[in-house]
């Protein structure tokens, strides 16, 4: 009898068990989010200010739901970083599915955000209630990126929750080994959304080139 996992089930402990999923802590493992960043535009930076200040309107108004950081916060950037132009696309609710080899378990989910040659996913999730953090969210990114069919390639993904973010990256070689770059928010002094534009653009560009 084959057993049905939801992705929102996985835990970090279970990719481990199953998939012997290894944490890669020696920062030369995932540099891509450090080097060779490109500036960006001054009118960038006004757009993002705006961004910002957005978000800061929203937490008056609490709870932040998931919907809403993809309207408020998403899909601004992704406006102004040009990604729904070509070469790149972008896809909404892809389900997905990963199957274990030796074992009758296909595990199900869905990811919010499908970017560019499906090289790099982007996950928004609730951040109405404290529990659903980052470290939530990573396990099911994960599970995202371990069922990508691009094996021979690393893949890149990127998780928001309201006011922070996060861009993790996986290699799938014969045992899985993943990253993760530091926290940026929103609520930092300046404005990491500069950081995040440039981070994503840079990772856009290694999915194109690839």
């Amino acid at each position: 009898m084959i057993q049905t996992i939801q992705s929102q089930e996985v835990t970090l402990r279970y990719l481990i068990d199953n998939f012997g999923l290894q944490l890669v802590r020696n920062e030369q493992f995932f540099r891509e989010w450090q080097d060779d960043l490109q500036e960006i535009s001054d009118l960038e930076k006004e757009l993002l200010n705006q961004v910002q200040e957005g978000y800061f309107n929203l937490l008056q108004n609490p709870p932040v739901l998931e919907d809403i950081v993809r309207m408020a916060i998403v899909d601004p950037i992704l406006f102004i970083g040009k990604f729904f132009l070509y070469p790149y696309h972008i896809r909404s609710e892809k389900s997905v599915n990963l199957e274990l080899a030796d074992k009758e378990v296909i595990i199900r989910g869905r990811i919010d955000t499908l970017v560019m040659k499906e090289q790099l996913w982007v996950m928004v999730i609730e951040s109405k209630r404290a529990e659903f953090s980052i470290e939530v969210g990573l396990a099911q990114l994960l599970t995202y990126l371990l069922a990508s069919s691009l094996a021979e390639r690393p893949n890149y993904g990127l998780i928001v929750t309201g006011g922070s973010f996060i861009f993790v990256k996986l290699v799938k070689t014969e045992i899985p080994q993943y990253a993760t770059s530091k926290i940026f928010a929103i609520r930092n002094p300046g404005n990491e959304l500069f950081d995040f534009l440039r981070i994503l653009k840079r990772l856009s560009q290694i999915a194109i080139n690839s």
